[in-house]
């Protein structure tokens, strides 16, 4: 998606997306990356995610970044925080205890701020990106995070010519297309989520399915 659509999308509050909820998976699947007390989690694409309170809840330190300054200052406010605002070369800078957010454009981030990431937390930036950009990103994401980091990835697989996104379709194929030259890849669980998506039916989806990997970078 160009980031004018996606600042579009936040000022018209076209944010269908976006979960209230802590993301059921994240609750269940996150343990098996065994981390350290106090390790920094990036969640790329952040939006206003309450998975962010929840990953803080569990001893983490929070690093997101994301493109709209709508959905950064809804984090804050929606959730009874006043953040320290830092101007930096290529973001705004929001920070409060444990959770910073970069406002700007995931493609300018470099190794420097992701030097201290453990685990990367993506349940809605890959899906969030059509086909065009989704090596690139995948190839950006890999060059910057440390070595032996952990990804949590969720994805969203629907015939994508009954849909068309945000949320995108990725199966699991492209998963393993996009990564598996250079990381391990595990796949946790696969669940069939029609069902349970009133909102998806109603657009006319056939089959909608959310796959759970678990993917490690070399040391």
């Amino acid at each position: 998606m160009k980031n004018e659509n996606w600042l579009r999308r936040w000022k018209q509050e076209a944010i269908g997306f976006h979960q209230d909820q802590i993301n059921p998976y994240l609750r269940q699947y996150w343990p098996a990356l065994n981390l350290s007390s106090g390790s920094e989690v990036f969640v790329p694409l952040c939006g206003k995610s309450r998975d962010m309170l929840w990953l803080r809840q569990q001893a983490h330190a929070v690093l997101g970044v994301e493109l709209s300054p709508i959905a950064v200052q809804a984090f804050f406010r929606e959730n009874n925080h006043t953040p320290q605002r830092i101007a930096r070369r290529s973001f705004d800078q929001f920070e409060t205890t444990d959770i910073r957010i970069l406002c700007g454009d995931f493609f300018d981030l470099s190794k420097a701020d992701l030097a201290k990431i453990s685990a990367v937390y993506d349940r809605a930036s890959l899906v969030a990106l059509p086909p065009a950009i989704r090596k690139h990103y995948v190839r950006h994401l890999l060059h910057i995070l440390p070595p032996a980091t952990q990804i949590l990835l969720i994805t969203f697989d629907y015939p994508q010519t009954e849909m068309s996104g945000p949320p995108f379709s990725v199966t699991p194929d492209e998963v393993t297309a996009l990564y598996h030259e250079h990381v391990e890849i595990k796949l946790l669980t696969q669940c069939d989520v029609l069902a349970q998506n009133p909102r998806f039916q109603k657009r006319g989806l056939s089959r909608a399915q959310e796959s759970i990997f678990m993917l490690t970078l070399p040391d």
